[in-house]
């Protein structure tokens, strides 16, 4: 066997909710349309704030999937 190659792209999830949904959001979302997924990395989180409140939580992902021969 081959050793594995996998393409790397970033995506940023939102959230009114968690952080956590925030990850899944994005996660779903990519899996509709690319194959393969493997593994993901947190890179930054960040929110917006509105009325002294978090009112939506931002998380971008570095999502790696598997390059098939």
């Amino acid at each position: 066997m081959k050793d594995p190659v996998y393409k790397l792209i970033e995506l940023t999830g939102t959230s009114t909710t968690s952080i956590e949904e925030a990850v899944e959001t994005a996660i779903k979302r990519a899996h509709k349309t690319i194959k393969n997924l493997c593994w993901f990395q947190v890179v930054e989180t960040r929110g917006d704030i509105e009325k002294g409140r978090v009112h939506r939580w931002q998380v971008t992902l570095k999502v790696g999937f598997g390059v098939k021969d």
